[in-house]
């Protein structure tokens, strides 16, 4: 193997950057020229794909989004125009690829290998660490905290005004963030997914801790099917118990930023360890973490899992929460 292609695809995640630094100088330490496609599975379809040096790398690893552009595209969907992207991934002389991304990006992945055969090795890069096989994905440990600074805030602001918050995170079919940053921020109650919370059970706990002397509340929900769920909950809690609930939706801030260091070294390890696996001849995996380890997962075996929300911290938040 003497090059190699590495891009990003779905949404942005902070640490891709650091991925991509990664996989572009243990690549050049391995003798392989690196070429970076632009914008995801739209630019392998459109042949926007460049050599990147390691100096096109430098002053990147501290850069939250990615200097590869992402997106999603229905056209890879559709048979031909993955044809037409491993058309222009072979015309350059590429012999693998690393897709930086999340569940949808590993089936684009997947399907390059059972259709065309092109190696691939997937990271997973997504915010919402909803990628089964990992414990962790990149981007997940950045937007936590920025979803946890936002909530120190807003509750000096609660506490002041004897008020209760909803705050939304973003979590359209998980619900780590929301369970992780209820924990810490100390919510009241927590609304996830693929969790069994009522708004009634929201209301009998927000009354109780009123009664037992708490002035403010803070209620974490995950978006759920559309931004804005926090509103639907705020009026609903309204209804049923006459409390005026504020509502904060945090939205995309939680994507952007500078990555944390936890982040920074989880991208380093995972991207360094695809362009290993690479060389050695295997394909069709994803590198994800168990405890401090990194593990390999068949891409077929990660798509067509579900990962859960761990119950464990909400029912901990909640025990806390008294």
């Amino acid at each position: 193997m003497k090059k190699i292609g590495v891009y990003t695809s779905g949404g942005d995640a902070p640490g891709m950057n650091a991925a991509i630094r990664a996989v572009v100088r243990m690549a050049t330490s391995k003798k392989l020229e690196v070429f970076g496609i632009y914008q995801g599975y739209t630019g392998m379809i459109d042949g926007n794909i460049h050599q990147i040096l390691p100096r096109d790398v430098a002053n990147i690893i501290q850069r939250g989004g990615t200097i590869l552009k992402t997106g999603r595209s229905a056209e890879f969907m559709k048979a031909d125009f993955r044809a037409k992207a491993a058309e222009h991934i072979r015309a350059l002389g590429i012999e693998g690829l690393v897709c930086i991304g999340g569940d949808g990006s590993f089936r684009g992945a997947h399907a390059l290998w059972e259709e065309h055969k092109i190696p691939v090795v997937g990271i997973p890069g997504t915010i919402d660490n909803d990628i089964f096989g990992s414990d962790n994905t990149i981007g997940f440990d950045t937007a936590v905290n920025t979803a946890l600074d936002a909530i120190d805030k807003i509750r000096d602001t609660a506490a002041s005004h004897d008020r209760l918050f909803i705050v939304e995170v973003m979590g359209r079919n998980s619900g780590h963030i929301a369970s992780h940053v209820g924990l810490a921020g100390g919510a009241e109650e927590i609304f996830t997914p693929d969790a069994n919370t009522t708004v009634e059970r929201a209301v009998e706990r927000i009354k109780d801790s009123i009664q037992r002397g708490k002035s403010s509340s803070i209620v974490v929900t995950a978006e759920g099917q559309k931004p804005g769920r926090a509103y639907d909950l705020a009026e609903a809690i309204r209804k049923k118990s006459g409390l005026d609930a504020k509502v904060c939706i945090l939205g995309h801030l939680q994507r952007g930023g500078s990555p944390t260091a936890n982040d920074r070294i989880l991208a380093s390890r995972l991207a360094a360890a695809a362009v290993e696996v690479l060389l050695k001849g295997q394909s069709d995996l994803m590198i994800g973490t168990e405890g401090q380890k990194l593990i390999t997962v068949p891409l077929d075996v990660v798509v067509k899992t579900e990962k859960k929300t761990s119950m464990d911290l909400i029912n901990l938040a909640m025990a806390l929460s008294i």
